[in-house]
């Protein structure tokens, strides 16, 4: 949370822009370049922010005003569902230059605190492939409950 307390937040409306598809774009052709949205064009990241039958936001962080080489640059977002008891994180994307940031785990972090501010008891991160290197991070935030064949089950450690 140090290394990005001064990076500025801001929820706005699920609308796709093209500063978020350049970021997106970086994001993906650095970290995930054989994935299965390598091929995502700007219509196909419009489709994923804009086309939904939820309540959805985008939740951008910028670099503060006074930053003295990149004034308000956008340098992470997140995509989420607004849930009853929650939010579930759609996507999450950041600029791979910034890796000492380590953008991922503050996005997560500060929707943590986000949910907790707005009184809701969950963050859904998403999918946990037990066996997927590039997604087992999310095994990091505890206490978490995954859903197994068994439903719901807590895990502390």
């Amino acid at each position: 949370m140090a290394k990005n307390s001064d990076l500025r937040s801001s929820v706005v409306k699920a609308e796709a822009t093209s500063e978020q598809y350049s970021v997106f774009r970086a994001y993906i052709d650095t970290r995930h370049s054989e994935g299965g949205m390598a091929n995502m064009t700007v219509l196909d990241f419009a489709a994923m922010v804009d086309d939904n039958l939820v309540d959805s936001r985008m939740v951008e962080y910028r670099l503060p005003p006074d930053h003295p080489q990149a004034p308000n640059e956008l340098v992470a977002a997140v995509l989420l569902d607004v849930l009853s008891d929650g939010l579930s994180m759609i996507y999450s994307f950041y600029e791979p230059s910034l890796e000492q940031r380590s953008l991922g785990t503050y996005i997560i972090l500060d929707n943590i605190l986000r949910v907790g501010r707005m009184g809701l008891p969950y963050v859904y991160l998403g999918y946990l492939v037990q066996n997927s290197a590039k997604m087992h991070y999310k095994a990091r935030f505890l206490p978490q409950e995954r859903l197994s064949v068994h439903g719901w089950v807590l895990h502390r450690t």
